[in-house]
């Protein structure tokens, strides 16, 4: 019988190739990242937004978010000895905060996003054993990222993590090119293979590729692993259970959502990105929705005279379960739940998929 091969990034070993996606902001905190860290894949605590969640520590946006994350990695460390990663996107104002936190609390890995982290090795500091594992959207990105880091700070990513157009959230993806077979996560995924292994030979290291974006069976790893890539990243499929850190009323949202209701809409930030239709989202349509000033700054990219609305507080409001006011990024499948589990049925069921499917 095919079992699933352990993941592999430097000396880290994650038991089931399986890397939660951080999902912000609030989805997938210490709760969740430590459930999916005990059942032998990595768990990811979002950074985004964290000075929201934590403003009765302070006002201050920026002091809230360090504190934030410092009891998140601190909560799931209680509750797990498997792999804990943060998800930090470029794109946040502060981004480099994120990042000094997360290396200061010794995290496994760090995976960064929402742009292209080309500084990110600058962070590591003396004997520091976090893995740094940037998230790209072409073979071309994941090129430029490994000559930029071998030729500024002499490292190499430990994985790199290729994020295809059926994913939640935010996209690296031009509108035009979202349902464009050219840019699909299978043919992405030999390209950035052949790309990084010109580096692996070249600098005698491997740089595993975990694959991203509509990955929600066991069926579908089996698939995406034989086009050559080493693990897959899945946020989709764990916001429907009992250990998520949303609401149920976020979760619901999920359960009740047709496969029509996922939509591709636009966003302050200045990409497109992947939602589930709510009564919010008619109102932008209708252009009913404009903030008057910007509480947080969170986003380097969000023009406060141009945006529709505020992200933070719109997602704030969905993790709360109120999609008046919000809705719920998901990736491309999240019509596929029909009811909340807990995290080791999910990866029951996954390592049973991809059984029967290796037998095929």
């Amino acid at each position: 019988m095919k079992r699933m091969k352990a993941l592999s990034i430097g000396n880290l070993s994650i038991p089931v190739p399986v890397i939660q996606g951080g999902m912000g902001v609030g989805i997938s905190l210490s709760g969740l990242a430590a459930a999916v860290a005990n059942e032998g894949g990595a768990g990811i605590i979002s950074s985004a937004g964290l000075g929201l969640l934590y403003r009765d520590f302070s006002e201050n946006y920026l002091e809230a978010s360090i504190h934030g994350l410092k009891a998140e990695i601190r909560k799931a460390r209680e509750k797990t000895r498997g792999v804990i990663g943060v998800n930090v996107m470029v794109a946040m104002t502060n981004f480099v905060d994120m990042i000094k936190t997360s290396i200061s609390e010794k995290v496994d890995m760090i995976i960064a996003g929402a742009g292209l982290p080309l500084d990110l090795p600058s962070f590591l500091t003396k004997g520091s054993n976090t893995k740094l594992v940037p998230i790209v959207s072409s073979a071309r990105a994941a090129r430029i990222i490994c000559e930029k880091w071998k030729a500024n700070y002499d490292y190499l990513p430990d994985a790199v993590i290729v994020e295809g157009p059926k994913a939640g959230g935010h996209l690296g993806f031009k509108e035009e090119q979202i349902g464009d077979e050219n840019y699909s996560l299978e043919k992405l995924v030999p390209e950035i293979v052949v790309e990084l292994k010109n580096f692996e030979e070249k600098y005698n290291k491997p740089i595993p590729l975990i694959a991203a974006g509509g990955i929600y069976t066991g069926q579908d790893i089996d698939e995406i692993m034989k086009l050559g890539a080493s693990g897959v990243q899945m946020g989709t499929r764990f916001v429907t259970t009992n250990e998520c850190d949303a609401s149920s009323g976020f979760k619901q949202a999920y359960i009740g959502a047709r496969e029509n209701d996922i939509e591709i809409i636009k966003s302050p930030v200045g990409m497109p990105g992947r939602a589930i239709f709510s009564s919010f989202i008619q109102k932008v349509k209708d252009g009913k929705k404009q903030p008057k000033k910007c509480p947080f700054k969170c986003i380097k990219t969000c023009d406060i005279d141009k945006s529709p609305y505020c992200i933070i507080v719109a997602l704030i409001n969905a993790l709360k379960g109120n999609f008046e006011n919000g809705f719920a990024f998901a990736g491309s499948n999240a019509f596929r739940a029909t009811k909340i589990s807990s995290v080791k049925e999910v990866f029951q069921s996954l390592i049973k998929e991809y059984r029967d499917s290796s037998k095929k």
